[in-house]
């Protein structure tokens, strides 16, 4: 009898013993990292790049204020995202639509009235032309959205620094080949047949969920 309750005794101790380590196995789970985001806009190269755990995602082109609204330098963060915005500003109320002024996407800024939206000026991108804000076109917009969040930092740059010139500088056209010296045959050449030819003409240059959310904006 006294030998089965230490038989009783030891697996209770067993038993004890696997749930403690199960238990501290759990508390060592290690939680995935959240990115570490950053956007950095050029106001100087009209340009936005999306930067994650110091590598460059992608980059945009933008229009960026003009020099009468010109766009605020600063370190900011993302604090309001919206799809398919209602535009108000000054009385104006525009719905979403084809000719709403922020366009499908809405990310306002922790500066009132300041943030990253779409167009209905297309023509306006890679130019100093908005009222403040950083205006993408819609195809890279509508990407860019899923890829930020809330919280994320968002750096305005008004001249170029060292970073953005890494960032942004153009990629270096390849070098020449060098050109090969020309071997001449010591003959006289016939002379070229005319051409009465006239030159070719040029050859001819070759949905989103509708979740409408009131948002109201001071510049765009």
């Amino acid at each position: 009898m006294k030998g089965l309750n230490l038989n009783r005794l030891a697996v209770a101790a067993m038993t004890a013993a696997i749930f403690t380590t199960a238990a501290a196995a759990q508390q060592q789970t290690v939680e995935p990292a959240v990115p570490q985001r950053e956007i950095i806009v050029s106001l100087e190269d009209h340009k936005l790049a999306l930067v994650e755990n110091g590598e460059v995602k992608k980059v945009y082109n933008v229009a960026v204020g003009k020099p009468s609204t010109p766009s605020p330098e600063g370190t900011f963060t993302i604090q309001r995202r919206v799809v398919n915005p209602t535009y108000h500003h000054d009385g104006k109320t525009v719905l979403p639509g084809p000719n709403n002024p922020v366009g499908t996407r809405w990310m306002g800024l922790n500066k009132p009235g300041y943030g990253i939206h779409g167009t209905n000026e297309p023509k306006s991108i890679g130019k100093s032309a908005s009222h403040g804000c950083i205006r993408m076109a819609k195809a890279d917009l509508e990407e860019f959205y899923p890829l930020v969040a809330v919280g994320d930092t968002v750096r305005l740059v008004g001249h170029r620094d060292e970073e953005t010139a890494r960032l942004f500088a153009p990629a270096e056209a390849p070098a020449t080949a060098a050109a090969q010296p020309m071997e001449t045959a010591n003959t006289e050449a016939a002379p070229a047949a005319p051409v009465a030819s006239d030159p070719a003409p040029a050859a001819a240059a070759a949905p989103v969920p509708a979740v409408t959310t009131m948002a109201s904006m001071g510049t765009r």
